[in-house]
């Protein structure tokens, strides 16, 4: 479970929709090696289990599956504001998680959330990755894990995210 003011990565999709499963697949690579001060956990499609985590995380770096009109395989890292504030950014799961923490949690502000996201090639049925978003995969993990580190002022700065999108193609 998740100590209080702790930094949590979150992963969400749905596992069964190839690469909306991303967040998930992305989680069980990080677990394999966990970062110190740092709670991982796969949320999946249940916005409401995840809540707890959500509700008492210091900072949030949430990975899903993300639209950005750029190749699949690309990978995005962008402030979930961005996701409503007219941006071309359109993260497929982290409005709802931000909303509902807002309706069940209105007498706390939700925690920052930033989302690294992953530009799908497909979201048709199937457990497995796309090949373009499976060679994507490890640079999700490693950016996830340079974003914390520098949350936690242990590794090196990167760009913050912003409400514009920063992203690599595959």
């Amino acid at each position: 479970m998740l100590k209080p003011r702790q930094i949590l990565i979150a992963g969400v999709g749905n596992e069964l929709l190839t690469d909306d499963g991303v967040g998930v697949h992305a989680i069980r690579e990080l677990e394999r090696e966990p970062i110190p001060g740092v709670a991982t956990v796969a949320i999946g499609t249940d916005v409401l289990r995840g809540l707890p985590y959500l509700e008492s995380a210091a900072r949030v770096l949430l990975i899903d599956a993300a639209r950005g009109g750029q190749p699949p395989g690309t990978i995005y890292l962008f402030d979930s504001r961005a996701a409503g504030s007219g941006s071309p950014m359109h993260s497929l799961h982290a409005m709802g998680l931000r909303e509902a923490l807002r309706v069940l949690s209105p007498h706390c502000p939700p925690p920052p959330i930033a989302v690294l996201g992953v530009e799908p090639a497909s979201l048709d049925y199937g457990m497995t990755l796309s090949p373009l978003v499976q060679a994507a995969l490890p640079r999700v993990v490693a950016l996830a894990r340079k974003t914390v580190l520098e949350w936690l002022g242990v590794g090196p700065p990167i760009a913050a995210p912003s409400a514009r999108a920063e992203w690599m193609t595959a």
